[in-house]
């Protein structure tokens, strides 16, 4: 993988434009990753209990919004592991998107979009004392809104890799990546192995991440069926404090993985799912087993786990590396003694 490069730019061209103005793009230039949708802005409020008190008010502790939701949390996870990463979505031209620009400019990350109509999509996410969350979600952008071709197949055509968010406005990016021979990576988060909304995603993707939170028990038959209908060759479901499961394509059932024990207080889940998918990627491009990549995920979802927001505190290369080699040590303390 090269090093990281960081230009940040806005494409102000109108969807229908046969390209984006003012951000042609480097034609010399290589990314690592395109991640394509998934930025917004979340209003994280911190209850006691997922649950509506009895009353009509209740104090809280200050409400603050993040920058946040999926494409941008996978975009900076990369960034700061540093893989070069290319960003592009619709933005709206409204306090939110202002606030997501200045917040990309601070990072570095290279992240160019097209106006969006209905402005910026944001979520409304109830945060309890364990650090669970239940999210309101805002997806705004309307259900015929589409990224022109003209404006991604530049960077798509240069890229390594690909994570396409489950934006619909991403959806077409499948057929295209698929021509290139580009891999493509997508999260479902909850998806309950029925809701055929999903499906592009779904089948589209080489590989596939979401939460068991809402398939429960039946969540190794929605695995199998995504390697039975889709391209994907491993399917990866989190399951929170329960760690994750592993399938890969041809394996009869999926293989559980015991979860790391947290380095810090578990305040906050907000952003762990793409904590832990960006740092499995990054340690499978770079050739590591299994076993490694599902170390690195875990331990970088767990950390996300550490502070309040989301992807307000995102782990690097080197605090990865340094907290795998942690969490490796205690694995190995912790195992039985051969008889």
């Amino acid at each position: 993988m090269s090093d990281v490069t960081t230009t940040t730019t806005a494409a102000e061209a109108a969807p229908g434009d046969e390209a984006a103005q003012g951000d042609e793009p480097d034609r010399e230039q290589a990314y690592d990753v395109l991640v394509v949708g998934g930025t917004g802005v979340d209003t994280i409020v911190r209850v006691d209990d997922l649950a509506i008190p009895g009353g009509d008010s209740v104090l809280v502790p200050p409400i603050r919004d993040y920058v946040a939701h999926t494409g941008n949390g996978v975009a900076l996870g990369f960034h700061a592991l540093g893989l070069s990463t290319k960003f592009i979505d619709f933005l709206g031209d409204d306090a939110q998107g202002r606030t997501i620009l200045e917040r990309y400019a601070d990072a570095g990350l290279d992240f160019s979009h097209l106006p969006a109509p209905a402005g910026t999509p944001r979520s409304v996410n109830l945060v309890d004392r364990e650090g669970r969350r239940f999210s309101f979600y805002d997806g705004r952008h309307p259900a015929d809104l589409l990224l022109p071709r003209a404006f991604y197949l530049p960077y798509l055509a240069r890229a390594r890799h690909v994570h396409i968010s489950r934006s619909g406005h991403a959806r077409e990016v499948f057929a295209e990546a698929a021509r290139l021979g580009r891999t493509v990576s997508t999260d479902l988060h909850a998806w309950d192995g029925e809701d055929p909304s999903a499906h592009p995603w779904a089948y589209g993707a080489d590989l596939v991440f979401l939460s068991a939170a809402a398939a429960g028990d039946r969540i190794g038959h929605v695995m199998r069926r995504i390697t039975a209908h889709g391209r994907a060759s491993l399917v990866v479901a989190t399951d929170g404090a329960a760690g994750c499961h592993v399938l890969r394509r041809g394996d009869e059932a999926p293989r559980h993985f015991p979860a790391v024990v947290p380095e810090r207080p578990v305040v906050d889940s907000n952003g762990a799912g793409d904590a832990f998918l960006t740092a499995f990627l990054q340690a499978r491009f770079a050739g590591r087993g299994l076993e490694e990549c599902v170390l690195a995920g875990s331990v970088s979802g767990a950390y996300a786990c550490g502070s309040h927001g989301t992807h307000e505190e995102i782990i690097g290369a080197a605090d990865l590396a340094a907290a795998v080699a942690r969490a490796r040590t205690a694995a190995a303390d912790d195992a039985p003694a051969a008889l």
